[in-house]
Formats: structure tokens, sequence, C-alpha cells
């Protein structure tokens, strides 16, 4: 089936970003695979970076990335239809498995599925803990692993800020790892610190060199703690995160009453 959605998706995207220039730069398109499947898996620091690291491999390869997302998204009136037409992969959280087995199915038909390691977007903009599923689906379908870094995109809209999407002059950094294959008896655990300590690695380099800086002493938000910003740590970030799943759960819990 023709991908009628996603190219007009991706040059709206693109049109908006130029208009507010957004300065992306995309390093590593090279390692973008020209055909076959591959796990695309993505630093998360955005609500936008599904855009961002889906622009990296269509410009890098002029590959559409199948994304998987929670399926609250895929009831929404607007971003259902948009989500089914880009063949998108809705995640149900209370059973990812149906969800899991369509992305292994699309990485042996040779589509690149992008992955969020971490589930949710880090507070603290450093790399959380990272589940073990894109080594899993890599393991199952043969396709490699393609790290990916995002940094900057927490500028324009992140968890717990107000969105800027009319934010101009962003510097957005995409950074696209080598290629990581799997070999046979390789464990996913195992796999998945290689890939994390890979991105870890990535992803210093893309702060290092980023090439944006605070407006001021109230603009510090998006630079980790660790770099003298004032985003939480990556302990606090933790807490927080904890607090929001336990209040999610009791108003669910009301709510059935």
């Amino acid at each position: 089936m023709a991908d009628l959605v996603y190219p007009p998706v991706i040059g709206t995207a693109i049109a908006a970003f130029r208009a507010l220039d957004v300065r992306i730069k995309i390093e590593g398109a090279e390692n973008i695979p020209a055909s076959g499947g591959a796990v695309l898996v993505s630093n998360h620091i955005s609500y936008l970076d599904f855009l961002f690291a889906g622009l990296g491999a269509f410009k890098g390869g002029k590959r559409m990335t199948r994304f998987m997302a929670k399926d609250d998204v895929f009831k929404h009136g607007i971003s259902g239809p948009l989500m089914r037409g880009m063949k998108h992969i809705p995640v149900d959280r209370a059973d990812g498995q149906p969800a899991y087995d369509a992305a292994v199915r699309a990485l042996r038909a040779g589509e690149v599925v992008g992955v969020f390691p971490e589930a949710t977007i880090s507070r603290s903009f450093m790399l959380k803990k990272f589940k073990t599923g894109a080594a899993r689906m890599a393991a199952d379908s043969g396709a490699p692993l393609l790290p990916v870094i995002l940094w900057g995109t927490q500028q324009l809209w992140t968890k717990g800020r107000p969105k800027t999407l009319t934010k101009r002059h962003v510097p957005v950094t995409i950074m696209i790892g080598k290629p990581i294959v799997l070999e046979p008896g390789d464990k996913p655990v195992m796999v998945t610190r290689r890939l994390r300590a890979a991105m870890n690695e990535m992803l210093e380099r893309a702060q290092r060199e980023y090439p944006g800086t605070p407006a001021g002493p109230d603009d510090t938000w998006w630079v980790p703690a660790e770099l003298g910003g004032t985003a939480p740590t990556l302990e606090v970030a933790e807490a927080e995160d904890e607090a929001e799943a336990v209040a999610k759960a009791e108003r669910r819990a009301a709510q059935q009453k």
C-alpha cells in the first residue's frame, strides 16, 4: 500500500520548521540503511521527538519510520487518523504483546520501526533506564538496532513545561549512530546495556557540541543539572515519574468505582 499520508505530514513539518528557523543538524545520515528492517531507537526528551527522529530517517535514506506509540494517541479525533495513515503501531500498556508482534512483522517485512526505550519523556533530559523491547525485537526479526540521539527538542515542548511551538531559531541536533548488528546468542539485557552505553556517549557529544545556550538565568530549565542547568536530576525526575504514576492509578481506581 502506498504511503499517502506520511510524505505530506513530513513536508508540512519541514515547512513549519523552516518558517520558525529551527536550525536542524543531521549527523550520521549515511548510517540509515537504504532498505531492509531496522529498529530505530531514540532518546525521549520532547513530545515532538517522533517528528525529528522520523525526519532523520527520511532525510537520511527516504525511510518512513513506523513508531510504536501509546494507543490513546490513536483514539484522538485528529491524531488518530494521521497515526493510522502513517502506519504507526499502537501500544496497549496493559497488554503490549500484540504491538510487539506487529512490530516484529513490520521489521521482517523490511520496515523501520521506531522505539523509545525509556518509554516516557525524561524530565532530566538524560538517559533513563532502557527497557529491553528494542533488543528483543532486533533479535526476533534479524534487524539491526539504529541508535538515534536528539538534543534541543525539549525547548519546543516537553513534559511539565508550556508549549513553545512558535519559539524561533532553536538549534536541534539529530545524531544517527552506526547500526548495532546482533549476533546469534546475544542476550537482550546485554545488548540493551551496549545500546544504552553507545547512546549515552552520543548524547554527551551532542550536548557538548550543541550551539545553543540559555537566553538568561530564567532559561536554564532545559539544561541538565549535570551540566549546570536547573532541570531535575535523574533521581528527582524518577521520583516525580513515580508520583505521577501513583496519581494516575488512583484516578483510574476512583473512576472505576
